[in-house]
């Protein structure tokens, strides 16, 4: 028999919680632990704080929150990796230690799993979760003077939690919490915090592969926009939020070319790009995820060529092989699903495609490129025919290319 979802940690008994939490509590207390520099906050205490700790009268019944807050330790220990800089001092033996503890839980309270006790208790914990993110937050509408915000690792941790929980639950049962997740991931999102951010897109990436794009369909302006918002952030969530912001377009406006928001979207990232077009690491992680939009805009890739290819002809010649590849591949992606209509870009292509014929023989990646450079020249000169001609003369007789 299943707990009900409210309140359904009262299910679990308090001295079985005291049980539980035991070796867990040993296991923290035996972990190494430095503040991170510049940091009063103590997350190792945050954690600490969460355990239920044995009362000096032993008949005291727990606090009413035991077992969430001991599921939010569980959360924390679980989702902590080396990657993430808040939790990465977490060690194995307290990730492992939490993981028995969740199975005890479960068992205790009567659940048929972890994922299941999990689904029960979301209701109550992630209400706790978006407060704690909101709460460090920046207001500039509502910031009331003298009122102290609570330090931000308390956020961090919060996020993390989030993630965590949320990757628990998965197709259909994700859909109908629909309502309680999204909101705080969108909180997240909206965070000052580029650690608070970077959880709260990879629990969107979660969401929308875990749930139907109809279950999407009353937050998807609030989350587009979002990443909308978002498209400017640091270097280190630029991966991120373009695979979160690819994903969740094509998720929610599927095979609509016309919907404003694939406009809006693909507007952002070029406008950010064309701002930095030398940064490699934000044209190549562009390139390498924006294929799906691409697909999905299909013709309406027209309304914005004239930044694509801007980008285009300065990505080509790059020096790095990556960026070139990866733009070849896009460009040819390009044409086969627009054939470059009234373009005025046609003879401009063509002579950079044959110049970088020539500049490829000191690549690495040489023949790759010049395949794909072949294979580019031959789609236009099917789909642009007389106009591709006129382009070719010049370069017919270069003894770089004999035929194409």
């Amino acid at each position: 028999m299943s707990p009900p979802g409210a309140g359904a940690g009262a299910a679990i008994p308090g001295d079985a919680l005291l049980r539980i939490a035991a070796p867990v509590r040993e296991t923290l207390a035996a972990a190494p632990y430095a503040p991170p520099e510049g940091s009063s906050t103590s997350i190792k205490s945050l954690l600490a704080s969460l355990l239920p700790s044995p009362s000096s009268h032993p008949q005291s019944p727990p606090a009413p929150t035991a077992a969430e807050d001991l599921l939010l330790f569980c959360a924390a220990a679980r989702g902590a990796s080396p990657e993430y800089p808040a939790l990465h001092w977490v060690p194995v033996a307290l990730s492992d230690a939490a993981a028995a503890a969740m199975v005890e839980m479960a068992a205790a309270g009567g659940w048929g799993d972890e994922r299941e006790m999990v689904v029960g208790m979301m209701p109550d914990v992630v209400v706790r979760l978006k407060d704690v993110v909101k709460a460090t937050c920046v207001d500039t509408e509502s910031e009331e003077i003298g009122v102290v915000k609570p330090p931000k690792e308390h956020a961090v941790v919060a996020a993390h939690q989030f993630r965590w929980l949320v990757s628990q639950v998965t197709y259909p049962k994700l859909g109908d919490l629909c309502w309680l997740v999204i909101p705080c991931a969108l909180t997240a999102l909206d965070h000052w915090s580029p650690e608070v951010k970077e959880q709260g897109m990879v629990s969107f990436m979660h969401i929308a592969k875990s749930v139907k794009a109809t279950e999407l369909n009353l937050y998807e302006d609030a989350i587009l926009d979002a990443c909308c918002h978002n498209i400017p952030a640091d270097d280190e969530l630029w991966y991120r939020i373009v695979e979160v912001s690819v994903l969740l377009l094509t998720c929610t406006q599927r095979s609509n070319p016309r919907s404003p928001w694939y406009d809006r979207m693909l507007a952002e990232m070029l406008g950010h790009l064309e701002r930095q077009p030398l940064n490699k690491k934000r044209r190549v992680a562009w390139l390498t995820l924006i294929g799906p939009v691409f697909e999905a805009m299909g013709l309406f890739l027209l309304a914005h060529f004239r930044l694509l290819f801007s980008l285009f002809f300065q990505w080509m010649h790059a020096d790095d092989d990556k960026t070139v590849l990866l733009v070849l591949e896009r460009i040819h992606e390009v044409i086969k699903l627009t054939w470059i209509r009234k373009s005025p870009y046609t003879s401009r292509l063509v002579d950079d495609l044959v110049l970088l014929y020539k500049e490829s023989a000191t690549r690495s990646s040489h023949e790759v490129m010049r395949n794909h450079i072949l294979e580019m020249l031959a789609t236009l000169q099917k789909c642009k025919g007389q106009q591709f001609e006129e382009a070719w003369k010049k370069h017919e007789l270069s003894l770089a290319i004999r035929a194409i």
